[in-house]
C-alpha cells in the first residue's frame, strides 16, 4: 500500500475538521448511489491497489528496495557476477545491507540450491575462528571430544559469506589464502587435505587498503578477495530511496503488529528525508519499528527528537562531560603516579582498556608525565636549586681514577657516567684541560622528566 500517496498535513486541518455546513434540504441532496456503482468503485479501488503493489515490487530486487541510480548500479553488478564463481568483496558502511547483497548473489547463482553459510569474523573469538572455519579432529585440543566440521566443509558446493573479514587474525589469514588458492584445507589436528568447492563472498566496513599498508591485513589475501568488488552506497548517498524503504518497513511491521496504517504524517515524511541517517538502513528500520510499537492511530508519525543529529543532541552536555572525564582521568593518574597500564595503573582503576585511556588522554590533551613523581620530589622541584649530582669525569689520560661519582641526591635517575658517554659533550670539547665537569640533573619543564646537563668545567 502506498502510504505516502496519502500524506496527512498536520499543519493544515483536513476538510472534515472544519465547521459543519448548513443542512441541505433533502430534495437537494445527492441521490444514493446504486449497488452497481458501489461495486464498480470497489473494483476500481482494488485494481489501483494491485497496480501500486506492482509498482513497489518493480522497485524491489531480492529484498533490496530502491530505485536510485546508486542502488541500480549495485543490482546491475549483482546480475553480472552472480552466474560466475568469482570471489566477491562487498564494502560499505555498517547497516547498508551487505549481507542482503551476498544473499542476492547466492540466489542468482547456480549454487542457489546449496547451502549459504554465514560467519561473522568480528563476533568469533580470535582463538576459535580457525577451528570454526576449518573444523578440528577428535583430540586436537582439550575439549575436542569428537570430530567437528568447519564452515567451509558445510558450505561445500554452496556459498560461504565471511562478514567483517578485516577482523580476521594474521594466522587465520594464511589458512584463508591457501583455501582461495588451492581450494583445499586441513582440519586442526588432522593430516589429510580436504578439497572444497565453495564460493567465497567477503564483506567489510573498514578500509582494507589502509589495513594492508599498516600491516594488519595481508596484501596477497586482499588481492585474492578483491576479484569483483561491490561498494554498497550509504543511505545519505541515495536519499530518493528513503521513503521507499520507509514504506516497505511500515507495511512489514504494520502487518506484524496487526495494525492498519493508512497515511503518514507530513512532518514525519519531511524528517525522514532530511535526516542524514548515520546508521543507514538499520537505523531507519529501528526507527520505523519503534514508532509502530507506539502508534495507536491510522496515521503513522515519528517523534522529532529521535531524528536529531548527534552533534545537536549532545551539544549542551559535551563541555560538562569532557570536564568530568578530565577530572576522573587526572585523579586516577595522580593516584597511580602517572602509570597508565598494569594492575596498579590508571586504566585498571577506571575500569577501561589501556588503549581507550590513552586515546582519552590524547584527545583531552592531558600531560600524564607530570604525575610521575611523588609530593616529596615535587617539593624539591619547587625550589630554584635543582637537585645536583656532582660527577667527576676523566677528561685526560693523566687524571686518575678512571671513574668517580659523588652524589648529594639519592635519586633513582642518578647514573654513573664515564668519559665514553660524554665524548661529544661540552666537557669532551675541553678534554685537553685537566679539569672535571659538574653534571646537574634538572627537571624538564615540559614533561617533568630529569635530564642530564653538563655545565662548564670547574677547577680541581
Amino acid at each position: 500500500m502506498n502510504y505516502f500517496s496519502r500524506i496527512e498535513d498536520t499543519l493544515t486541518p483536513p476538510l472534515y475538521h472544519a465547521a459543519a455546513p448548513e443542512r441541505v434540504p433533502d430534495y437537494l441532496a445527492q441521490p444514493t448511489p446504486s449497488r452497481s456503482s458501489v461495486e464498480i468503485s470497489s473494483s476500481l479501488d482494488e485494481e489501483n491497489l494491485d497496480l501500486r503493489e506492482e509498482v513497489v515490487s518493480t522497485q524491489m530486487f531480492e529484498e533490496i528496495v530502491g530505485s536510485s541510480e546508486a542502488i541500480s548500479r549495485v543490482t546491475a553488478q549483482i546480475m553480472r557476477v552472480a552466474p560466475s564463481d568469482a570471489t566477491v568483496l562487498i564494502t560499505g558502511e555498517s547497516g547498508t545491507g551487505k549481507e542482503l547483497i551476498a544473499r542476492a548473489i547466492h540466489r542468482r547463482s547456480r549454487r542457489s540450491r546449496s547451502a549459504f553459510v554465514r560467519m561473522n569474523c568480528a563476533a568469533t573469538p580470535a582463538s576459535l575462528i580457525t577451528a570454526e572455519l576449518f573444523g578440528y579432529e577428535k583430540g586436537a585440543f582439550t575439549g575436542a571430544n569428537q570430530r567437528h566440521a568447519g564452515r567451509f566443509e558445510v558450505a561445500n558446493h554452496g556459498t560461504i559469506f565471511l562478514d567483517e573479514i578485516g577482523d580476521v587474525p594474521a594466522e587465520t589469514q594464511v589458512a584463508l589464502l591457501r583455501v582461495l588458492q588451492e581450494r583445499e584445507f586441513e582440519r586442526i589436528g588432522g593430516t589429510r587435505s580436504i578439497p572444497v568447492d565453495a564460493r567465497v563472498i567477503a564483506a567489510t566496513n573498514c578500509d582494507l587498503p589502509a589495513a594492508v599498508r599498516s600491516g594488519k591485513f595481508r596484501l596477497d589475501l586482499f588481492y585474492r578477495l578483491n576479484v569483483f568488488p561491490i561498494h554498497v552506497p550509504s543511505l545519505r548517498e541515495r536519499p530518493e530511496d528513503i521513503l521507499l524503504l520507509a514504506e516497505y518497513f511500515i507495511e512489514r511491521y504494520a502487518a506484524k503488529a496487526g495494525k492498519a496504517i493508512r497515511r503518514v504524517d507530513k512532518r514525519t515524511a519531511q524528517l525522514l528525508e532530511s535526516y542524514h541517517w548515520p546508521g543507514n538502513i538499520r537505523e531507519l528500520q529501528n526507527v520505523i519499528e519503534r514508532a509502530m510499537i507506539l502508534s495507536d492511530a491510522e496515521t503513522f508519525s515519528v517523534d522529532e527528537a529521535w531524528l536529531q543529529p548527534e552533534s545537536e543532541r549532545w551539544l549542551g552536555l559535551q563541555p560538562s562531560l569532557m570536564n568530568q572525564e578530565r577530572e576522573l582521568i587526572e585523579a586516577a593518574l595522580e593516584e597511580t603516579r602517572g602509570r597508565v597500564s598494569g594492575p596498579k595503573g590508571a586504566a585498571g582503576r577506571l575500569g577501561i582498556p589501556r588503549t581507550t585511556l590513552e586515546s582519552k588522554i590524547k584527545s583531552l590533551r592531558i600531560n600524564k608525565h607530570r604525575y610521575r613523581f611523588d609530593e616529596r620530589e615535587a617539593r624539591v622541584d619547587q625550589t630554584n636549586q635543582p637537585p645536583t649530582v656532582v660527577v667527576f669525569l676523566e677528561l685526560s689520560s693523566h687524571v686518575a681514577p678512571r671513574e668517580a661519582v659523588r652524589s648529594n641526591v639519592d635519586h633513582p635517575e642518578t647514573k654513573r657516567l664515564d668519559t665514553g658517554g660524554v665524548s661529544a659533550s661540552t666537557a669532551g670539547r675541553n678534554s685537553s684541560m685537566r679539569r672535571y665537569a659538574k653534571v646537574g640533573l634538572n627537571r624538564c619543564q615540559a614533561c617533568g622528566s630529569l635530564e642530564c646537563s653538563i655545565s662548564n668545567p670547574v677547577g680541581v
